[in-house]
């Protein structure tokens, strides 16, 4: 008993960052190299994702859609180093309202309360994927509701380059170190071989374009919201 108290104690002196997504793969995506920089500086990253995305093979039996992406997100998430990603069973495409039946803000509030993060990561209100949108909505309001003192910054899945926000308060993390490590943890999501064709490629873009813009090799840009 003594032991495990002592390791708890550990876990919750230890910086902890937060990363909201809608899929198991957009933490990745969006900010795979600066999770393993992070977990790499001995922070402690929890991703939670929002839906098991059942729908991203409708010919095949949901049972076994889910099992298939947990397994890989549990791939990914020990190639990056998080210490913990937690689902909360969304029904993909209809957030909002399956959010209200299963009444996750209560949820979500106890995950920021226990974990209590010096940093917030969630989609960006441009991502133009309406369940991205949905989180950043669902999570924006229960902040608000909490009033959480801390940072959030948005990450991109879908955008490829934000013009709008060009002049807004920006964290730019230098991912030289942990590129290679991003782009095997989203590898690990063998199943999703459609994304993988299609947002490799402005993984590699994005990465290339921040590092330019900033300096460095390949970079990571976050906005941030609040």
């Amino acid at each position: 008993m003594t032991e495990n108290r002592e390791q708890n104690s550990q876990k919750k002196s230890k910086d902890c960052v937060l990363v909201f997504c809608a899929h198991n793969d957009d933490n990745i995506i969006g900010a795979g190299g600066t999770i393993a920089k992070y977990a790499k500086e001995g922070k402690r990253v929890v991703t939670i994702i929002f839906s098991y995305g059942e729908m991203s093979h409708p010919h095949l039996r949901e049972k076994l859609v889910i099992e298939t992406r947990v397994k890989e997100s549990h791939k990914a998430q020990a190639i990056l180093g998080e210490d913990e990603v937690i689902y909360l069973g969304l029904k993909e495409g209809n957030f909002m309202q399956s959010a209200k039946d299963k009444k996750i803000d209560s949820n979500i509030k106890k995950i920021i309360r226990e974990k209590n993060p010096s940093k917030i990561f969630v989609h960006s209100i441009d991502d133009p994927h309406p369940d991205h949108q949905a989180v950043y909505d669902i999570i924006n309001s229960i902040l608000d509701e909490i009033k959480y003192k801390g940072d959030v910054y948005s990450f991109d899945v879908w955008t490829l380059v934000n013009i709008r926000k060009r002049d807004a308060p920006k964290l730019v993390v230098d991912i030289q170190d942990t590129f290679a490590i991003k782009t095997k943890a989203f590898k690990a999501h063998k199943s999703q071989k459609v994304a993988r064709i299609i947002l490799t490629w402005s993984m590699y873009l994005k990465a290339v374009l921040n590092g330019i813009n900033n300096g460095v090799k390949y970079a990571e840009v976050f906005y941030k919201i609040r």
